[in-house]
């Protein structure tokens, strides 16, 4: 049996945060992770491309205050600079986009996001498909966009939940990888990786965890993993979590996100290095829209990465490999030809939902029930405390809003110890 004062379960960018400040304040802790690697839904892949292909987060957002940034100068980490998240290229199948066109599209889907905001500001907690034009001609550019970013479809989003999301509009590219930012930050963190937690008793004055490489017996506890490992018992506590606990978890699921990343062995006619493109194909109304972002592989090969957002994501993914990957090179035809399946050099797919350590991609308040998402931020039992991107109330779904809570659990299990 192993004895410390905090035990913190999972090893992503919560608990490695939390690692963090347990380190800095020399307190006795330990961090398990079940997968054989650490960062969680940040991981930077470079086996497939030999440049880091980012499967899960990718971009600083609200880079001016996100706390990676600082991070990322002081370890060298370079990031692009965007002030605009709008393409620069719409592909309408095989035709591109003239500028008017271009705008009026990218204006349809932020007048959307300003309406479900502006619902949510007025306090009202209802799907975005209510307040949100579904009908005009980029209806399927609004619903990509929506569920790439939420996660979710339209009908299954809260207006107050996405109104409370704190975004400067700054989305920054890490080009070296976020993934690998992430754990860099983290490097200092002793981790215990490949070891699962089945149960945790919190009914003592301690936690007592049961794990696939002992009992682990501690003052207080940090649970990191996402909402819908506990939700679909992932993890079974004794006595069970309090009922206002267990609502706030299925209130908040981690959703559908996922990519498709193809490389090129010829250029992609019209693009540069960098560049992002929106594909939707006017002829065909029942095609759902995607989106590309164009960057290089090691040997300089143009590098695809295709984003897939709800109920497109959990449906491809559900699917297959193979179908993620018809769906992706299929838009990539229209627009720049069908030669290009000649010069298919590699692929890769996410498979987030189908992870049995993640089971989704980022968080999304159900409508009706955005005020839960606070509970999962207080402690429970004043020894057991949840983080993770989804306990954050206002930057919930990204990697920073992770790292901050995982610090601010850290603070609370330092606290509680300190008051034993």
């Amino acid at each position: 049996m192993t004895t410390t004062d905090v035990l913190v379960v999972g090893a992503g960018a919560a608990g490695l945060a939390a690692g963090e400040r347990l380190n800095a304040e020399r307190a006795d802790f330990v961090v398990l992770e079940a997968a054989d690697r650490i960062g969680g839904r940040a991981w930077s892949d470079s086996s497939v491309f030999g440049v880091p292909f980012d499967r899960g987060c990718h971009w600083l957002h609200s880079a001016s205050v996100n706390p990676f940034r600082p991070i990322a100068d002081a370890l060298g980490f370079r990031y692009l600079v965007r002030t605009s998240r709008r393409s620069a290229h719409l592909y309408l199948k095989d035709r591109l986009a003239d500028a008017a066109t271009r705008t009026a599209a990218w204006d349809a889907v932020e007048a959307a996001f300003r309406a479900a905001d502006a619902a949510g500001e007025r306090g009202l907690d209802v799907p975005a498909a209510d307040v949100v034009d579904l009908t005009g001609e980029w209806r399927r550019m609004v619903v990509h966009w929506m569920g790439l970013l939420s996660a979710f479809p339209p009908e299954e989003i809260s207006t107050l939940d996405l109104s409370r999301y704190a975004d400067t509009g700054e989305n920054w590219p890490v080009l070296d990888g976020y993934g690998a930012l992430v754990t860099a930050a983290g490097q200092a963190v002793p981790v215990r990786t490949g070891v699962t937690v089945s149960r945790i008793d919190w009914s003592g004055r301690g936690v007592r965890a049961e794990t696939s490489a002992g009992t682990i017996e501690a003052k207080s506890a940090i649970v990191t993993v996402s909402t819908n490992v506990l939700a679909e018992g992932g993890i079974r506590f004794t006595p069970e979590l309090p009922a206002d606990v267990g609502e706030a978890l299925a209130a908040c699921p981690v959703g559908f996100a996922e990519k498709v990343a193809i490389s090129f062995d010829g250029p992609l006619a019209g693009l540069g290095p960098s560049a992002y493109v929106d594909t939707i194909d006017p002829t065909d109304p029942t095609r759902p829209a995607i989106n590309f972002t164009i960057e290089e592989d090691a040997a300089g090969h143009p590098l695809a990465v295709g984003q897939l957002g709800g109920l497109l994501a959990r449906d491809l993914e559900r699917a297959g490999e193979a179908a993620m990957i018809d769906f992706a090179l299929a838009a990539l035809v229209d627009a720049f030809g069908s030669g290009i399946r000649s010069q298919v050099h590699r692929t890769a797919t996410t498979r987030w939902t189908s992870d049995p350590l993640i089971r989704g991609a980022y968080s999304c308040a159900r409508p009706g029930e955005a005020d839960r998402r606070r509970r999962l931020a207080h402690p429970v039992g004043e020894r057991l405390f949840l983080a993770g991107e989804a306990t954050s109330p206002g930057a919930y779904s990204t990697a920073h809003g992770a790292r901050l809570t995982g610090l601010a659990a850290a603070g609370r299990a330092l606290a509680a110890i300190a008051g034993v």
